[in-house]
C-alpha cells in the first residue's frame, strides 16, 4: 500500500494522496503559493518530494537499486542466524518476508501510541508558535479530545482538522 501524504500551502490545505497526486498538485499551484510542506500522515514527519517525477534516476547505489534494495546492517545472535541461514532463500529472503508479514499485520489501524506520535510531528511543525500548542500536546498525550479541540479552537482550520485525524485513533483507543 503506497504511503498518504497531505500538503499544506502556510495555512491552507492543498491535498491528501499518493506521492504522485500530491506532486501534480504542487505543480498545479505554479509558484503562486508561499512555502509548500509535505507530510507523511502515518508519521506526521515533513517530507521532500521530488518534483522531476518517477522517470528521474538517481544516482545507483550498492544492492538492487530498481527494486530499492539497500544494504544495512543488522545484529543478530548466533542462533538467530543459524535459523536464518537454514531458511529457504536465506537470510535476506526471510528477513523481507518476515518484515512483510508484520507490515501487513498492522496496517488496518495505527496504534494510540504511533497516531498521538504522528499528531505531535505534525502539529509541531504546523502549530508549535501557535497559542495553546502546550496544552494541546498536553491534551493529545492524556487521550483527552475535548481539550484538544477545545485549545486549539483558534488555530487555522485546515491545520486543527489535520491534527485532529492524526490523533483520532490514539481519542478513540
Amino acid at each position: 500500500m503506497a504511503r498518504t501524504l497531505t500538503a499544506f500551502a502556510g495555512d491552507y490545505w492543498i491535498g491528501t494522496g499518493e506521492e504522485a497526486e500530491i506532486r501534480a498538485a504542487m505543480r498545479a499551484m505554479d509558484g503562486d503559493a508561499p512555502m509548500i510542506l509535505v507530510f507523511d500522515d502515518a508519521t506526521g514527519r515533513q517530507v521532500d518530494i521530488d518534483l522531476r517525477g518517477p522517470g528521474h534516476e538517481p544516482a545507483r547505489g550498492r544492492g538492487r537499486p530498481r527494486l530499492g534494495v539497500q544494504a544495512r546492517e543488522v545484529t543478530l545472535l548466533p542462533r538467530h542466524w543459524e535459523w536464518l541461514g537454514a531458511q529457504p532463500g536465506g537470510a535476506s529472503v526471510t528477513l523481507r518476508k518476515l518484515v512483510e508479514a508484520a507490515r501487513k499485520e498492522g496496517t488496518a489501524q495505527p496504534s494510540p501510541r504511533a497516531a498521538m506520535d504522528a499528531a505531535y510531528h505534525f502539529l509541531t511543525a504546523m502549530a508549535g508558535d501557535r497559542p495553546g500548542y502546550e496544552a494541546v500536546i498536553r491534551a493529545l498525550y492524556a487521550k483527552d479530545r475535548d481539550g484538544f479541540v477545545k485549545m486549539s479552537e483558534g488555530w487555522p482550520s485546515a491545520v486543527r482538522d489535520h491534527g485532529l485525524a492524526l490523533a483520532m485513533p490514539a481519542f478513540d483507543a
